[in-house]
Parts: C-alpha cells; sequence; structure tokens
C-alpha cells in the first residue's frame, strides 16, 4: 500500500494549492528512483530515509513534456550545451527558462540523439520537467517558437508518462544522408547535400548497404567518442536504403542506434563503392577488423550537412498521455475574423 507524508515541505520548497497524492503526478525517491511513491521521512520502496541520505528527500513532483523539433544545424555547434558556442540544446534552454522561470539545471533537457555541427533534424526528440503543470501547451508552444531562432522550430510539444525518456525509451532512429551527384552543384542545396563530383553507380551502393543490415559490431565504423560513457559497439541496422531523385542521391538509414559518427563513416564508405574505388564485398571485411584504422584506408567521414535526423521511434506506450494532461499542440493556423485584413 502506498503511504504519503505530507508535513509542511522544506524551505524553499514552493507550496502548492493542493498538496496531496493526487496532485502530484510524478515524484521519484532520491535513491531508488521509484516514481510514484516517494515520501518526506521515508521511501517504501527502499531503505532511503532522511537519517542514510545526505541529499534533501524532498522532491518536486515533475511533470514530464515532450518536444518534437527540427532544426537547420548550419550555424549551431550540434546539439549538446556548450558554454561558449551556440547549440540547439542551449537555444532550447534559454526560451525554456523565459517561459518557465526555470534554471537549465532545473529543466533536466534531454535530447534523444546529440546531432554534430552542421547535422539538421526534422523529427529530434527531446524531454524537460516542470514541478507545475503546462495548462495551455497551444500558448507555450507559440511562446517557444516566437522566441527560438527562425532554424529551430518545435513541430510538437506534449505531456509524457514518467516512464518515457527521450533518449533511453529509443527503439529506434532514422537518418538521411544526401549526395548530390553533379560536376555543377545545386546552389539551393549547399548546406543541405554534399557533392560528388564523380558519377556514382546507385546499384553498387545499394548491393554494398546490404551488408550493414542486421546485427553487427560497428567499432570499424566509429570515431573516438569525446564522452566519457562507452558505448556497446554492438547495434542493429533495419534498413539502409539508397534512393534515386533525379541528381540526388538519398540513403536512408533506421537502425537501434549509432555510435559516434557511424552514420557519416558508413555513407563514406557507399561513396567510394560508388565510384567503383573499392568493391561492394568490402564492408563485411571492414565490419570483422573492428578496426577504425581499416576503413581510414579506404575512406574518410563525409561532411555534416548532408545527414539529418528525420525520425525517432518509440514503444507505442511510451508515448501514451498521462491521466488529465493537457491536450497536445501541433501548431494551429491564425484565424481572420469577418471585415479584417491580415497583418503580417
Amino acid at each position: 500500500m502506498l503511504r504519503w507524508w505530507l508535513p509542511d515541505p522544506p524551505v524553499g520548497v514552493p507550496s502548492f494549492a493542493n498538496l496531496s497524492g493526487e496532485s502530484l503526478p510524478s515524484i521519484k525517491c532520491s535513491c531508488c528512483s521509484f516514481l510514484y511513491v516517494h515520501v518526506y521521512l521515508e521511501c517504501n520502496w527502499c531503505d532511503w530515509n532522511e537519517d542514510n541520505a545526505n541529499s534533501s528527500p524532498f522532491d518536486l513532483p515533475a511533470y514530464k513534456w515532450r518536444l518534437v523539433i527540427a532544426y537547420d544545424g548550419t550555424r549551431f555547434s550540434g546539439w549538446q550545451y556548450q558554454r561558449s558556442t551556440p547549440t540547439i540544446q542551449c537555444c532550447l534552454e534559454e526560451a525554456l527558462t523565459k517561459i518557465t522561470k526555470l534554471e537549465r539545471e532545473n529543466l533536466h533537457l534531454v535530447g534523444a540523439g546529440r546531432t554534430d555541427a552542421g547535422v539538421h533534424a526534422w523529427g529530434q526528440v527531446a524531454h524537460f520537467i516542470t514541478p507545475f503543470n503546462l495548462a495551455n501547451l497551444d500558448d507555450v508552444h507559440k511562446a517557444l517558437n516566437g522566441l527560438l531562432p527562425s532554424d529551430i522550430r518545435i513541430r510538437e510539444i506534449g505531456a509524457a508518462i514518467p516512464e518515457f525518456h527521450a533518449r533511453f525509451s529509443v527503439t529506434s532512429k532514422i537518418y538521411h544522408y544526401k549526395i548530390y551527384s553533379d560536376a555543377i552543384m545545386d546552389p539551393f542545396q549547399r548546406h543541405y547535400a554534399f557533392q560528388s563530383v564523380y558519377k556514382l553507380n546507385p546499384d553498387t551502393m545499394r548491393d554494398a548497404a546490404k551488408h550493414f543490415v542486421g546485427r553487427h559490431d560497428f567499432t570499424a565504423f566509429a570515431n573516438g567518442s569525446r564522452n566519457d560513457r562507452v558505448p556497446d559497439p554492438v547495434k542493429i541496422i533495419f534498413r539502409f536504403d539508397v534512393i534515386e531523385m533525379g541528381h540526388l542521391l538519398q540513403l536512408e538509414v533506421e537502425g537501434t542506434g549509432f555510435l559516434y559518427r557511424q552514420v557519416r563513416n558508413m555513407v563514406a564508405l557507399l561513396l567510394q563503392v560508388g565510384m567503383e574505388a573499392v568493391p561492394s564485398d568490402i564492408v563485411p571485411m571492414i565490419l570483422a577488423s573492428r578496426d577504425r584504422k581499416e576503413l581510414a584506408k579506404f575512406a574518410l567521414s563525409v561532411p555534416p550537412q548532408g545527414l539529418c535526423l528525420v525520425a525517432i521511434k518509440y514503444k507505442p506506450e511510451h508515448l501514451h498521455l498521462p491521466a488529465d494532461a493537457p491536450t497536445s499542440s501541433f501548431g494551429r493556423h491564425r484565424s481572420i475574423g469577418r471585415c479584417k485584413l491580415p497583418c503580417f
């Protein structure tokens, strides 16, 4: 049976109009992180209590919100927050801080994919947390897009269940890489495609791409990570398609996850295959080597501007709305009343 201890909150914790079990949609224990079962003096799921912990036992109630974000990454130094250079996360946190009055460390903004400098996104997903409800998400949506620069747009905002995590709940990610195969570059594609001045053979590229599909150790296709966390090099690729679109070749890859610069390194090898500089059956050999130096003998990583994070997939149950959640916002058109001129 769940027990709720409801003494006066510690100094500095805001009071709530109805501080009861029903009004706290998501609370977690400071020790075991068990959601919903949080008490002031002790947790009834683990052995935490105020005598065996240094941190405050009282966590603010947490309302979790899911964002779907599109951005042109040309002028940004990637997704992840950096103090000295503009990033997508930095811009989002600044906008959210102005709206919620919460500092960045209290928003706990997390993105599904840490895109590099110059990489674009159409379906990046992120979540953030507030200690209060956002009743009208249409207004929040409009305010966010009003505060953000024009090359970052929030496509959707909605409530999320406590178990949802933008990064760790992911089942698959879809990336597209565009190659403009012509002697003269289309100036309208220069920020969104990589130019190959060599004629490419899409059929041999498709043959090579098939070798990536399945469960493999992709150590040979990963650059050294800048993070302390050592990722699992074994990933599953569900599909790797090469689609012809006039002078454009669109390489579409979907997988459970990707190592640092893995997609750009795979594309680089396919580019060499397309130029018929190396055979298509070279892919299994490099995969088996598990050595980044083997790939470097044949291909260097392609530039970032052709890469776009198109979609993030989750299990349907992770996308369910919490009880009594406000209506999600997908943006809305303005309406013009009768006998009124449009304002621009």
